[in-house]
């Protein structure tokens, strides 16, 4: 079976949408160029009607986008760098995500907000390093965040099919990713559901986007000491709350790693809903970036920032000493 990189999986589900639906269209700085890689050969086989290279300025082809689609296209915008999303939050949260809602259902606002390299790329440094997808999670967007070619190809074809709005974010530290898959195989995913990707017995590592692959290695690494379930959410809204809550109830404990900031993030989240709802044995533990986190530009502080497989151990370490069974 051939390989499937990251990047091309989400070329590849944006020009099959784009074949499929001729009301999809694709905007963005550079997109014809395809800086990003990710809309590689599409302005040549879908022509610059339907891919379409935009002023640089994120408010007005983000309003642009809503107004599309309020008149019954499926606009896909790219974003070059995660934090152009703070620019744009207003048209998205409080436009186009509302609209559906103040109209009771007679307004549909089918938009995909594409981030491709969301998070920390090397020597990026603050303001081009941010992963906010906490804020939108927060205000009721749909929000995705994939770790795998094959899910990135299934949830941004969702995501395209989908009446509402919904962000997409694609982590820096997943775009090298590769699978063998069979091309034939891939499908749209649903939104709001969970895929263990290891089986466990002792804790519930539940691990955002690249940093799924970041867990694995580390239920590897403690194998022979503890059984430890990877949870990759894939939707961080809607939530598989059901999903995970088998995922505990088989384990009892549960770690969060989550790359962005401690206050008010996802992982915050997860653990709050699980402490109230889940049954947890003993208190559980999140690795995120610290408070208030800017990334630096200095790669070894850049680093130091980020979650790590080192804290993950030691988190994991953590609840099953203060749970009473064999610690590692």
């Amino acid at each position: 079976m051939p390989w499937l990189s990251y990047r091309k999986a989400l070329n590849r589900a944006l020009a099959d949408e784009l074949a499929r639906d001729p009301d999809v269209f694709v905007l963005g700085e550079d997109v014809r160029v395809a800086v990003s890689t990710v809309t590689a050969g599409l302005a040549g086989r879908f022509g610059s009607r339907r891919v379409l290279d935009t002023p640089l300025s994120e408010q007005a082809f983000t309003s642009f986008a809503t107004g599309a689609a309020l008149a019954g296209l499926r606009p896909v915008i790219e974003y070059q760098i995660p934090s152009l999303l703070f620019l744009v939050f207003e048209q998205i949260s409080n436009q186009a995500h509302k609209f559906s809602l103040m109209t009771g259902g007679q307004a549909r606002v089918p938009v995909t907000y594409l981030v491709p390299g969301s998070g920390s790329r090397s020597g990026w440094a603050g303001q081009h390093s941010d992963h906010p997808y906490s804020l939108f999670a927060h205000v009721g967007v749909k929000t995705a965040v994939p770790a795998s070619p094959t899910d990135a190809y299934g949830l941004l074809c969702t995501a395209i099919r989908d009446d509402d709005p919904v962000v997409v974010f694609a982590p820096a530290g997943a775009l090298t990713v590769r699978e063998d898959v069979d091309f034939a195989d891939l499908t749209c995913v649903p939104l709001g559901t969970g895929r263990v990707r290891r089986e466990g017995d002792d804790v519930t590592v539940v691990a955002i986007g690249h940093l799924v692959w970041d867990a694995l290695a580390v239920a590897e690494e403690l194998a022979g000491d503890a059984s430890v379930e990877v949870f990759d959410p894939r939707t961080l809204y809607p939530f598989d709350w059901d999903g995970l809550a088998v995922s505990v109830a088989k384990t009892g404990r549960l770690v969060v790693i989550d790359d962005s900031n401690r206050s008010c993030g996802i992982g915050g989240e997860i653990l709050a809903t699980a402490a109230e709802w889940l049954g947890l044995t003993t208190a559980p533990a999140r690795v995120t970036r610290p408070d208030g986190a800017v990334l630096p530009y200095a790669a070894e502080l850049d680093r130091a920032v980020q979650p790590s497989r080192a804290q993950l151990v030691n988190a994991i370490h953590r609840v099953l000493k203060d749970g009473g069974v064999r610690a590692v």
